[in-house]
């Protein structure tokens, strides 16, 4: 029987070798993100991003176990939002605010 890799274990290879396109990827959830507020699926893409940077080295930067970075990042997780804000900055992001368009009128 063949063994599936997992979308996950896949995009974590497709970022590790494009590493370029991870702010464009990172911009798009957060889109998704502010339209439909999936906060799963918001958290499992920023899960594999940590992954391609290093979950153990994030964590360190963070300050925080390696197990409480994969807790808060999983598709349970609650994370606050400046823990939120840390892994940003770990990754080499910050969370700044986008305006809205403007509805015409």
């Amino acid at each position: 029987m063949p063994e599936y890799r997992t979308l996950d274990e896949i995009s974590i290879d497709y970022f590790s070798e494009r590493p370029e396109e991870i702010e464009d990827f990172l911009t798009e959830i957060f889109a998704d993100y502010a339209q439909d507020g999936d906060s799963a699926a918001l958290l499992s893409a920023l899960r594999v991003i940590a992954r391609v940077k290093g979950v153990s080295n994030m964590a360190a930067e963070i300050g925080m176990t390696r197990q409480g970075l994969q807790k808060a990042l999983s598709a349970k997780g609650n994370p606050r939002l400046d823990n939120i804000n840390a892994i940003m900055r770990a990754m080499g992001y910050q969370l700044m605010p986008h305006r809205l368009g403007v509805p015409a009128g």
